[in-house]
């Protein structure tokens, strides 16, 4: 009876201590059950018989061309905002491009984007952001008059967008989400580079922007289907560093620990708790080669920003007239979308942006010291914020892709990691909310020598 009660003990701890470090949020999991593919896939059928939502395209009519698109994406935000209370701010954004200004802007435009926020409770001014593109397509870039439906590239990402706000409006979080509808992307990424600029201009504490471009294709056109793995594609480094960060990369390292680089970890390590199922795969790249995104303006203009999308793209179905060669069928209609696969995908957006937003700021000023001790010593300057439970260090490889050691550390602004060699290892902070959320990962920013704290 003594060893019964013995084992039955030791099996409530086991069970007790995976609950206590396992740290997830059951309102993560029913997100991922309340994303439907079913409207999905209504709204990526919506998108397409638009003919075409060419930026350049027609803006008066009420059936066709991008005007009319963009409207009805604005009456779908303003639905789901009567819904939760008027919930959402939704409004346009717009910056004219004028003919010329490169080959592909054939006359005057108007890039418009479609904007909705859902405000946070304790930081409203602090950011998280999923986006997808309006526009579409033919072969010729400057042909705005053709038929051009564009499910999967892109309204599939627009799709999600819109039901990743039906879903995440139905709860509050600390800080602030934004969902984006942008304009412009096949003329020359416009509507990323306007909304950018007026996140500049707005002081937004933007942390990170999702860019989903392409989220429902299976089937490769190499012959490969694959409805689990997709690509997060992330520059290593901002490109707004300076001379001097980039020279002390070389000494301290950090080649593949900027900002964004961060945001797909944290990507990675969410989906990994949450959707197991799904195989994240990070593309150490800005994006697919000499090829560009969305989310390349955000980058330029300091902020972190990466690129979701499928795994196996089929370039039959990409910028294509829609036309029949050879028994093969070009074009980007629905019938090659799975709408299944685009609804993992948006839940994946949606279960990152839900952990941001609940997550309390990141630590700032993290700085390491630690050059020829047998020991590290970390230390930062806490976050803003009324429920945080304190601070977790982590440190990986200089070699693995992901964060693979962590020590919880308390609610204190340094720490020392006795027994760790510092030149064997990469080193980050993040912060710890009382309900388990954490902040994205901050690589150290400076560097100080131990006898000086």
């Amino acid at each position: 009876m003594k060893f019964k009660l013995l084992s039955t003990m030791l099996v409530l701890l086991i069970i007790n201590s995976k609950i206590i470090s396992a740290q997830t949020d059951t309102k993560i999991y029913q997100i991922v059950d309340d994303i439907s593919a079913d409207r999905i896939e209504k709204n990526i059928n919506i998108l397409a018989d638009f003919g075409t939502r060419h930026t350049l395209s027609d803006t008066v009519s009420e059936t066709r061309g991008i005007g009319a698109a963009r409207r009805w994406i604005k009456s779908e935000f303003e639905k789901i905002s009567q819904a939760c209370g008027n919930c959402l701010e939704v409004f346009y954004q717009k910056n004219l491009v004028k003919k010329g200004t490169n080959p592909r802007i054939v006359k005057d435009v108007w890039v418009v984007n479609v904007i909705a926020i859902q405000r946070g409770t304790q930081h409203p001014n602090r950011f998280v952001m999923m986006s997808g593109d309006i526009d579409s397509r033919v072969t010729d870039p400057t042909d705005f008059t053709s038929d051009s439906p564009g499910a999967n590239d892109n309204a599939s990402g627009m799709a999600g967008a819109i039901e990743a706000a039906r879903v995440l409006s139905k709860y509050k979080f600390d800080s602030s989400i934004i969902y984006a509808g942008l304009s412009g992307e096949e003329q020359g990424l416009f509507g990323g580079k306007g909304l950018a600029e007026y996140a500049k201009e707005k002081n937004w504490d933007l942390v990170g922007v999702l860019n989903n471009d392409m989220i429902g294709n299976i089937k490769g056109v190499d012959g490969v289907i694959d409805n689990r793995t997709f690509r997060i594609f992330s520059e290593p480094v901002p490109p707004t560093e300076t001379e001097k960060e980039r020279n002390a990369r070389r000494f301290y390292g950090g080649e593949v620990d900027g900002i964004s680089r961060q945001l797909a970890r944290y990507i990675h390590k969410t989906v990994q708790t949450y959707m197991p199922e799904m195989n994240p795969m990070m593309v150490y790249r800005l994006d697919r080669f000499g090829r560009g995104g969305h989310h390349r303006p955000f980058n330029d203009a300091g902020f972190a920003g990466i690129r979701i999308m499928e795994a196996h793209e089929n370039y039959t179905q990409q910028h294509q007239d829609l036309r029949e060669e050879n028994g093969i069928k070009y074009g980007d209609v629905v019938e090659h979308v799975n709408f299944d696969y685009a609804a993992k995908l948006t839940a994946v957006n949606a279960i990152t942006m839900a952990s941001i937003a609940s997550a309390p700021p990141a630590p700032t000023k993290v700085a390491i010291g630690g050059i020829v001790e047998p020991s590290v010593q970390l230390k930062w300057q806490k976050a803003n914020h009324s429920e945080v439970k304190g601070y977790k260090i982590y440190w990986r490889a200089t070699t693995s892709p992901t964060w693979d050691h962590s020590r919880f550390v308390g609610d204190v602004d340094h720490f020392l990691l006795k027994g760790i060699v510092i030149d064997n290892y990469f080193f980050g902070v993040a912060t710890v909310g009382k309900d388990g959320h954490e902040s994205p990962v901050v690589f150290p920013s400076e560097i100080f020598r131990t006898s000086d704290h």
